[in-house]
């Protein structure tokens, strides 16, 4: 028998349609734990509106590649949207950029900055290379003045042939002094640069050559720019 103040024992329509809901889930009961106030952390750092925009495609990606194709599409539309005067000026606006970035990075270039410098300047042995040679003079500093002595001499041994015998003498002799001397300096590198590098693994070959290609061009040619001056002890 049962009186009207008692509950009754069979569960409610909403009761019996939920077995947890009597039980309460684990995440409501987490967040019963919870001190008032307690935010969740995220995880990550939230990024920001610029972020979130090129990740919906609401703006471009300026670091984002592009294809030739696409660049010059764009350059066409470009072209559209302004007037001839406008066109005008904004490419003079470019190569004038174009020639400020292309100095810049010349200037770097000479300086030796790293950042800007060649695959085959790059290094410290190359340094160092670069500093040997110009620390001192060679016969192959006349590569240049000779080769076009012997231009020269091509277009005047039409007239004078007897002089021009005598001087093309004179010119192979000198390249088989550039020749020895080239052997010479390039094995000189190498042993100074295998001296202050204990171990290094850059010389040979391909270093003799740099030597010798750069000890062939006029000092004020070089480039990078000689940090040293002749007779300067590296």
């Amino acid at each position: 028998m049962k009186f009207p103040w008692q509950k009754s024992e069979d569960p409610s329509p909403a009761e019996s349609a939920d077995p947890t809901a009597s039980q309460g889930t684990p995440d409501a009961e987490s967040e019963r734990s919870l001190p008032k106030g307690h935010t969740p952390p995220k995880g990550r750092p939230t990024p920001r509106r610029r972020e979130v925009e090129i990740e919906r495609g609401v703006i471009r990606d300026p670091k984002a590649p592009t294809s030739a194709a696409q660049a010059s599409a764009r350059r066409r539309d470009l072209k559209k949207s302004m007037s001839k005067e406008e066109w005008k000026a904004y490419k003079e606006k470019e190569r004038t950029e174009s020639r400020r970035r292309q100095k810049e990075a010349q200037k770097a270039m000479d300086s030796g900055d790293e950042r800007y410098l060649l695959a085959r300047d790059q290094g410290a042995e190359r340094r160092y290379v670069r500093d040997w040679v110009d620390s001192r003079r060679f016969i192959n500093n006349a590569v240049l003045p000779v080769a076009l002595g012997l231009l020269v001499i091509m277009f005047i041994g039409t007239w004078a042939p007897d002089f021009a015998n005598i001087m093309s003498m004179i010119a192979m002799g000198l390249m088989v002094v550039f020749f020895i001397e080239g052997v010479w300096a390039g094995r000189s590198a190498n042993k100074a640069v295998g001296e202050q590098f204990p171990g290094t693994t850059a010389t040979g070959l391909g270093l003799g050559f740099y030597a010798y290609s750069r000890m062939t061009q006029p000092r004020k040619w070089r480039s990078p720019k000689p940090r040293v001056a002749v007779g300067e002890k590296v």
